[in-house]
């Protein structure tokens, strides 16, 4: 039995002490590389043998992905596509496999659920439209939550972040788009709730933007959502701007406090972050085959996002740039090769330069099988690759990169800095010694904005 399931990667247990579900990779290779599956077992409440509960195929969506296990109900939660959209459902454990949908949406996936306490007690489900949204099916939570919404009109993204055991104690987090958030301990037998901490209490004195959701008309006459952010007490018109693309490319930009957008609105900057075609959370038509091998699309949506801001005026055309981390600064990156005349300077924190590299160093990780289908093979390794196309690019380049990062290796900038070099373009890289993709130093993050703040202001002043 140990055997068999040695490769075990996944356990879920009820929150009381017992693991009641365990996935493991039925397709492992005997070099050790992990495939895209997951083989879940579950065992019943009172006997310790496995039983097969389902596969779940983390490539291709299809499957029961399993969260968390409610043991009072004996029922597993988890995720699974319906109608090309990630759905809510619960799955009992009884032995009877009974299926029950929870929660579909039209428009967008269901991201997850919503639990309480240490025990992780599952609450409700979550999802994002224009916002985080909460679909809670604890009756008393759901009031909580709709009487705290109106008790904090300012701070509309309320999340219960944890309790005491008997869950008479509350642990709320409350925030917005221009309030980083605030804690607060709720006493629901002495109905009071007192503050606790804000967030950042470094920024309590400074005006933040408000972010709004838009709606981005492309070429092809596809709207992508994105949100845009203009600065304080702006009329939002010929100012100068950036367009922002999330990482990834499996993920989205949500409404909400965004560190960067307010560091660039603060200094007088619109700011368009668009969830393009290769976002996840709007289903698999909208994911396409993901950003990279769909890159064309998913570039295309970034450079019309700035071609947007022209047109609607909001941007000054000799004041654009683009900024983006990780997939977002490949996306810079690529922008600045399919239209070199639109962005004005290009900012690439921790980017990826070149597919065909970064599909070769996965090659010692146990994901090399995964992540070479994910990157794929074919025309767009060289088309969609920025270090094989820097001949391409007029706008000066700034690049960031922690020396431990594992994500994206430091490599990729290197040899996008050294393409730029070899092609007489202007580009710099800034290393930062022993940190990683997130350079999660405040130090380090503050020299990056203040050298990107005057990189963009000497790149505007120089541009014809």
């Amino acid at each position: 039995m140990f055997a068999r399931y040695i490769n075990a990667q996944e356990y879920i247990s009820d929150g009381r002490g017992r693991v009641r579900i365990m996935g493991y990779d039925p397709e492992q290779s005997d070099e050790g590389y992990s495939s895209s599956k997951t083989r879940y077992l579950y065992r019943s409440k009172d006997k310790d043998g496995w039983e097969n509960l389902g596969d779940y195929d983390s490539a291709s969506g299809e499957g029961f992905n399993p969260y968390h296990v409610d043991p009072a109900l004996d029922v597993a939660y988890g995720l699974k596509k319906t109608d090309g959209r990630e759905a809510a459902y619960s799955l009992s454990l009884d032995g009877k496999a009974t299926e029950r949908l929870i929660l579909a949406r039209p428009d967008v996936d269901v991201n997850g659920f919503a639990t309480i306490g240490r025990n992780r007690r599952v609450v409700g489900v979550t999802y994002e439209t224009d916002r985080h949204e909460v679909f809670y099916f604890d009756a008393d939570l759901k009031r909580l939550a709709a009487s705290l919404a109106r008790a904090l009109p300012t701070m509309p993204l309320i999340r219960f972040a944890d309790s005491s055991q008997d869950e008479r104690k509350l642990l709320v987090w409350a925030g917005s788009d221009n309030h980083p958030g605030r804690y607060y301990l709720l006493d629901r037998d002495a109905r009071g709730m007192s503050e606790l901490a804000n967030s950042r209490s470094g920024l309590e004195e400074l005006p933040l933007a408000t972010v709004k959701p838009v709606q981005i008309k492309v070429a092809d006459g596809t709207l992508v959502p994105g949100y845009l952010t203009l600065p304080p007490g702006s009329g939002g018109k010929n100012l100068p701007a950036i367009v922002m693309p999330h990482g990834g490319p499996s993920a989205r930009d949500s409404w909400g406090f965004d560190w960067l957008a307010q560091f660039w609105a603060n200094r007088g900057y619109a700011v368009l972050q668009p969830n393009f075609r290769g976002s996840s959370g709007y289903g698999d038509a909208w994911f396409q085959t993901n950003g990279f091998r769909s890159w064309q699309v998913a570039i295309g949506d970034v450079t019309d996002s700035g071609k947007w801001l022209i047109e609607q005026g909001i941007a000054d055309p000799k004041k654009l740039a683009v900024l983006g981390w990780s997939y977002g600064g490949y996306a810079a990156l690529q922008s600045a090769v399919t239209q070199p005349d639109l962005f004005r300077a290009v900012v690439a924190i921790a980017p990826v330069a070149d597919l065909g590299r970064l599909k070769d160093e996965s090659l010692l990780r146990s994901n090399y099988l995964v992540s070479k289908d994910f990157i794929g093979s074919g025309a767009h390794i060289e088309e969609g690759s920025p270090a094989r196309q820097a001949a391409k690019i007029k706008a000066p380049i700034l690049m960031f990169h922690g020396s431990y990062d594992v994500n994206v290796s430091i490599r990729q900038s290197e040899l996008m800095a050294e393409r730029l070099r070899s092609a007489g373009k202007q580009g710099q890289l800034v290393t930062f010694d022993k940190l990683d993709h997130y350079l999660d130093d405040s130090i380090a993050r503050r020299d990056m904005l203040i050298q990107s703040a005057t990189f963009l202001e000497q790149s505007f002043a120089s541009a014809k």
